[in-house]
């Protein structure tokens, strides 16, 4: 635990590229100094920023309590980040991220997040987001501003159309959806 390029601060989710590079994401580091996304080449005994690292906060360089992270095939990194309620996209070797998905602060519209949590991008750069505390699953299409409802209902409960707090999730080849339906303790498809 600390703040070294060496040491994982609370990592929360990684992603894989298909150099074996490993991207870590951090939630809490001491004194809060560092929010960010790490880059691990194999092989290396410490990480590279690629994502935040500028400390808490709502600006295009920082994050605050990022999450849920994936790779696009163009090597793009996305960011679940969740007390700013966005997702923000950064390009390789970019010092700053853009808001791609939410970022209108705190809300159940369909422009909207509430801690959002897990993360998929697919291949045609559609992000697939979970609400965790709107209780649902967002599907938002490349350069969208509004984002589609595709699982749960935004209100909690325990029918099998709704979700309470859904976390990690995959979407499968054929676009079927499997949530980690947290306070359910189920799996969903």
């Amino acid at each position: 635990y600390g703040t070294a390029n060496n040491q994982l601060p609370y990592p929360s989710d990684i992603a894989l590229d298909s150099s074996g590079n490993i991207y870590i994401s951090g939630t809490l580091s001491i004194n809060e100094v560092r929010k960010d996304v790490q880059k691990w080449a194999p092989g290396a005994t410490e990480g590279v920023t690629v994502a935040g690292g500028n400390g808490k906060g709502s600006n295009a360089n920082q994050l605050w309590d990022p999450r849920g992270i994936a790779l696009d095939a163009t090597g793009n990194i996305y960011v679940v980040d969740y007390s700013n309620h966005r997702i923000q996209k950064w390009s390789p070797g970019d010092t700053e991220g853009v808001t791609v998905a939410g970022g209108n602060g705190q809300g159940s519209g369909t422009n909207q997040f509430y801690n959002p949590y897990g993360l998929y991008v697919d291949s045609q750069e559609n992000l697939y987001v979970s609400d965790v505390n709107n209780h649902r699953v967002m599907k938002w299409g490349s350069g969208a501003s509004v984002g589609t409802l595709v699982a749960g209902t935004g209100s909690y409960g325990s029918e099998t159309n709704q979700l309470r707090d859904p976390r990690g999730f995959y979407v499968n080849t054929n676009g079927n959806i499997y949530i980690a339906d947290s306070h359910n303790h189920r799996i969903v498809k």
